[in-house]
């Protein structure tokens, strides 16, 4: 190319080819100024959201200096922030416990300790009263702190280390350092200062795992709901008895009992045991109108508790221990999954604490899961003995309809002085609520709480021989509840963390009075065992506790001595080497003692009894693959009682025979993909509501547990049963006729819910896990709800399975209650155990480990449970350590 040859013409540049901004006409240079202004505040916003969201995420690696340490303490997390504490000290331990789980979950321990002290209306106003109003009425925290005096000084010291490092977390922290809820309640409007923990703080709660699973109350109020509406003898079909005769109890009750009784002499005269059983008790009185009102009133009032662990049938768990002859490692394997409600956190978070040197001063080698909240491990192993929990499900409550005449009460024939209290609730926007509480001998008056209560006596007058009825006077109703009286069960909790062996196991099983669960037992030389535990009342003959007691009734009344604990189920090394616990019947009908008549009906038991029993038959020798395969059963328990009515029903060929056709070839199982299973439940919920709702308040719906199977199981042979017939039509419906009806009325719901074609419904498209925060993550913010809240898995399994992710038959088809943690403890080789937990440690939904474990708690797989040194060490992503701070000098 020569001089002359002209230039190629320049790349146009990208600013040339648009016009420039001040060429543009001064509208659109305006709009686009405004909207600059709104991307760049966006961008501010998001980037500040963002950190609000994450500032409360822990420090988990490096070095920090704690005023109130010994010694130095290592806090080691693995990938999904598991810790595992080791510390030269029990002090040290139970401090830097207490550090770690603020770090984690304070928002939950506080909004904990607010509902156990009944204050959640400071946080979240109006709304909250009616739960703070029935909390402070039965008195949980003041029980607490007279429980505080009572436990050994060594679970004292460890309740005070353990708030110490709670505290040392929250000092020089702002609430919205400690969790972004905190941030959302200042947006609000709420200037809210976190208070120092304190070591009733943690014995506070220990009443909420109680009054969760505190037994038959509300069977007590659903049975005279009933009553009233349809007559005695057919509410009594809703609680059918313990089926014998195809549910083995966990142990022989005639051969359990160690202990003698005698009776109160004070309470009642003198009494035998003859009859306490309930076989003389006299029968449940016709309950008048004006009183089935007060104790349907008092139902409610409790019920304006939120549940803290759960609530409905789906509260239970299974547990099962297999011996060393049926087990591949030659020891023992014990397995445990309890039933709860599910939320955001979940229930448990997992930890282990190890005493670099384990003596008399240090004695713990110890892990599991744990709440947030309290020192120690609830349910895991040490180096000796593995253990594990289902409810017990004790009658340890009883409501007492009183007659009340101003400030005293009728006792027999006379006339006893109420004790009272007052009672200031703070409510935030809100004037302060004062709340005058009255108890009698047996509990506090709930009557109290409700208004409608507070104006039964107009409506319900007592007998004339207490004189002419007058404001306040009449009907009131007591609770008693063995919760309300002050125990050592943190004593009990520590001791278990301790034990060497079965005697010391036993040791610490006595000091567990509420509440009361089914405890199952294994260690390193080989033995296996059951224990049930608790402080169970002791009805005098005119009680058995299915039934509101009437509180003038000397023969009413309470023992002032429960069940001895020599007296109280328990078993070692039984012959076939197997223990199995899934909420059934504990003991045989020859049982001395009233434990309950409420139990679960023992469909999941009896599942996991018969899969054990039949792998030992052919001489299958059981790993930890087999016990966690085994959790995952989904077989549906009621599916062979019921598929025979529903596949011989003539149903018009082609749309409503669809579901019909999926029946014949399903295996029972209740996989997430099952058609058989979306339709078969869907049948089942209709067919309940066809035949119950028409007669029974929404309060006693069914709810589709283990009881209802009970219940229509009896109705199907019986075609003609009352229960059958819709009173709201002319015509006499019958068995027969209800369940087709159930089945076209499931096939139009399917169609609407998972389309037309039957071969592609699935159960879980139904059938979803949605965790949700159980305060701000349900306060209708949209904001807030998308923050906290994880929903949309789809789950095998339902209720009353022993993959018990329960659903409610009136509410839906959503899961209720799970499986809050799976784990199988290996006794032969403790690092091979495994565990998982249906959320994640963390309570910080910024948090990496928020939900990390709910994708494979979902699959059904497990994490490694490392436990020695070593295998925590291999396992370790992050190393903190807490070292002392030096004291200032002078």
């Amino acid at each position: 190319m020569d001089d002359r040859t002209p230039a190629p013409p320049a790349e146009p540049r990208l600013r040339d080819a648009v016009p420039r901004v001040r060429d543009w006409p001064r509208p659109a240079r305006w709009a686009l100024g405004t909207a600059v202004v709104l991307v760049l505040l966006l961008v501010a916003g998001v980037a500040t959201a963002a950190t609000l969201v994450r500032r409360p995420l822990p420090q988990t690696e490096g070095r920090l200096e704690l005023a109130g340490l010994d010694a130095e303490v290592q806090v080691l997390r693995d990938e999904h922030g598991i810790p595992q504490v080791y510390a030269d000290t029990a002090h040290d331990l139970f401090f830097a416990q207490g550090f770690v789980q603020a770090q984690d979950r304070f928002w939950e321990m506080d909004v904990r300790r607010h509902a156990t002290a009944g204050r959640l209306a400071e946080l979240f106003g109006e709304a909250a009263l009616e739960s703070d109003k029935t909390v402070r009425t039965m008195g949980w925290r003041r029980v607490a702190q007279r429980e505080l005096a009572l436990v050994e000084p060594a679970t004292r010291a460890a309740l005070t280390a353990y708030a110490d490092g709670v505290n040392a977390y929250l000092d020089g922290r702002g609430s919205t350092d400690v969790a972004v809820e905190y941030t959302l309640l200042r947006a609000t409007g709420l200037d809210h200062t976190i208070e120092p923990w304190e070591p009733v703080d943690s014995l506070a709660w220990l009443k909420a795992m109680a009054w969760d699973l505190r037994g038959n109350m509300a069977e007590e109020v659903e049975r005279v709901t009933a009553a009233v509406r349809v007559g005695r003898a057919r509410a009594e079909q809703l609680f059918p008895a313990y089926p014998y005769d195809e549910h083995e109890p966990i142990v022989d009750g005639g051969a359990v009992v160690g202990g003698t009784f005698d009776a109160d002499a004070e309470a009642v005269g003198a009494t035998t045991a003859s009859g306490v059983a309930g076989g003389s008790a006299r029968p449940a009185p016709g309950w008048t109108a004006a009183q089935a009102r007060a104790l349907t009133s008092a139902g409610e009032a409790l019920g304006a508790v939120p549940p803290l662990l759960g609530h409905g049938d789906g509260l239970g768990s299974n547990s099962w221990v297999v011996a060393g002859e049926h087990t591949a490692s030659g020891l023992p394997l014990l397995a445990n999954d309890p039933h709860l409600g599910v939320s955001l956190p979940g229930v448990w978070t997992q930890v282990g604490l190890h005493c670099r040197t384990v003596d008399e001063e240090c004695p713990y080698e110890v892990s599991g899961f744990s709440f947030a909240g309290v020192p120690g491990v609830v349910i895991g192993h040490n180096a000796d003995v593995a253990w594990g929990f289902t409810n017990l499900g004790p009658d340890v409550t009883d409501l007492f309809l009183e007659r009340v005449r101003g400030d005293r009460y009728q006792h027999g024939r006379r006339l006893r002085p109420l004790e009272t209290r007052t009672e200031v609730v703070e409510v935030r926007d809100a004037p302060d609520f004062e709340l005058v509480v009255r108890e009698t001998h047996h509990g506090p008056l709930l009557s109290d709480v409700s208004r409608e209560l507070s104006s039964v006596g107009a409506n319900a007058p007592t007998p004339d021989a207490l004189g002419d009825p007058a404001r306040g006077n009449g009907y009131a109703v007591a609770l008693a509840w063995t919760a309300l009286r002050p125990s050592p069960t943190a004593d009990a909790l520590l001791a278990l963390n301790q034990a060497e062996d079965w005697a010391d196991f036993r040791a610490a099983a006595a000091d567990f009075a509420v509440p009361a669960q089914n405890l199952v037992y294994a260690d390193r030389e080989g033995h296996v065992g059951y224990q049930a535990p608790g402080r169970v009342p002791v009805r005098l003959p005119g009680n058995d506790g299915r039934w509101p007691a009437e509180g003038w009734r000397l023969t009413d009344d309470w023992s002032a001595r429960p069940v001895p604990f020599e007296a109280l189920p328990s078993e070692l090394d039984p012959d076939d080497g197997l223990v199995v616990t899934a909420n059934q019947a504990v003991v045989g009908p020859d049982y001395p003692y009233l434990l309950t008549r409420d139990w679960d009906l023992g469909y999941r038991a009896q599942r996991i009894r018969d899969r054990l029993e039949s792998d030992v038959a052919v001489g299958e020798r059981l790993g930890v693959d087999d016990a966690v395969a085994l959790q995952l059963d989904d077989r549906h328990p009621f599916a062979t009682t019921l598929l025979p009515h529903l596949l011989r029903q003539d149903l018009p060929r082609g749309f409503f025979s669809d579901g019909q056709r999926l029946l014949r070839d399903w295996d029972l199982a209740q996989s997430a993909d099952s058609a058989g299973a979306a339709y078969f439940n869907a049948v089942w919920s209709h067919l309940l509501r066809l035949t119950f709702h028409d007669e029974l308040p929404a309060q006693v719906h069914p709810d589709g547990g283990d009881r209802w199977f009970g219940v229509v199981d009896a109705l199907l042979d019986d075609p003609l049963d009352p229960w059958w017939d819709d009173v709201g039509t002319p015509g006499l419906e019958t068995r027969d006729d209800v369940v087709r009806q159930a089945m076209r009325d499931a096939r139009d719901e399917l169609t609407r819910l998972l389309g037309r074609d039957a071969e592609e419904w699935e159960w879980g498209r139904l059938h979803r896990l949605d965790l949700q925060s159980p305060t701000i993550g349900q306060s209708g913010s949209a904001l807030a709800e998308r923050l906290l809240n994880r929903d949309g898995w789809e789950v095998s399994g339902g209720s009353s399975t022993v993959d018990a992710t329960s659903w409610d038959a009136a509410e839906g088809y959503g899961v209720t209650a799970a499986p809050s943690m799976r784990m199988v403890v290996d006794l032969a080789d403790l690092d091979d155990s495994r565990w998982i937990s249906l959320t994640g440690v963390s309570g910080h939904p910024a948090s990496e480990h928020y939900v990390d474990q709910t994708e494979r708690w979902v699959d059904g797989r497990t994490l490694p449970w490392p436990f020695g040194e070593a295998a925590v060490r291999d396992a370790t992503r992050d190393v903190l350590v807490l070292e002392p701070a030096e004291e200032p000098l002078g």
